[in-house]
């Protein structure tokens, strides 16, 4: 199998001396694989480095269900020094963009690889809301991450008898998640930009979360880089379909 040198150097940083079956078995895929995903698609990331981009890899496949390659991506997030803490943080603020549902199962992969590890779990809180501050804190944060056009626009186009939802998500995603500490905002918005374009068919809340992106910081060219990155993950359809509403959303 030909590898090409920078490829082979980047998996080596992954995964250091690993040899995996896909390697072994398909041979001739591998190839193609490892050339592009770690070779010629890495010549085009300068916009994010090692570390982030294997926290956005872990939310993309997340999202898509991929537990097997969960698994092997977690190992080499670990490798490039993604804390515990920041792997932890990608799954709780999951359980709000896919669903419990969806997380669990990974919960308990990732639970079980720290143990193996000799990690001490729990790990440390990183809450900062209480019972009583999530719903301030929560309204606080939505809107200065979506801004205030935003969140005005969203209640105002949501028929009454759904206004509950909004307030879930003032109060839970915003209150309960996004008020947590281990991971900042510009990643944070990036791991919901991730989550969401690998999901697929979630036009419309992505292109609030890439306004969101904007004003914490990140830019489009970021946002672009990040997307591509994915492409080996969650295939071209959907990497079209998410740069397509960044061309359209992040027009500066």
């Amino acid at each position: 199998m030909s590898i090409h040198e920078h490829a082979e150097e980047y998996f080596e940083t992954l995964f250091h001396n690993r040899r995996s079956r896909f390697q072994t078995l398909d041979p001739e895929l591998a190839e193609f694989y490892v050339n592009f995903a770690y070779g010629e698609l890495i010549e085009q990331s300068e916009d994010l480095d090692t570390h982030d981009r294997l926290m956005t890899h872990l939310a993309a496949l997340i999202a898509c269900g991929s537990e097997n390659m969960y698994m092997v991506m977690l190992e080499a997030a670990l490798n490039v020094g993604v804390t515990p803490i920041e792997i932890k943080e990608i799954l709780y603020q999951a359980s709000a963009y896919v669903g419990m549902g969806r997380v669990y199962d990974f919960l308990h992969i990732t639970n079980n690889e720290l143990l193996r590890r000799d990690e001490k779990l729990p790990l440390a809180g990183q809450a900062t809301t209480t019972p009583e501050t999530r719903k301030a804190e929560g309204e606080r944060l939505q809107r200065a991450i979506l801004g205030d056009q935003v969140v005005d626009a969203l209640r105002a186009n949501t028929a009454p008898d759904m206004h509950h939802v909004l307030d879930y998500i003032s109060d839970n995603v915003f209150g309960d998640l996004y008020s947590r500490t281990g991971i900042g905002r510009p990643m944070r918005e990036l791991l919901t930009l991730s989550m969401l374009v690998a999901l697929g068919g979630c036009e419309s809340q992505l292109r609030s979360h890439i306004a969101a992106n904007i004003n914490v910081g990140n830019s489009r060219a970021k946002m672009v880089t990040c997307v591509t990155q994915l492409l080996p993950i969650i295939g071209y359809p959907r990497t079209l379909n998410g740069l397509r509403v960044i061309a359209e959303t992040a027009t500066d």
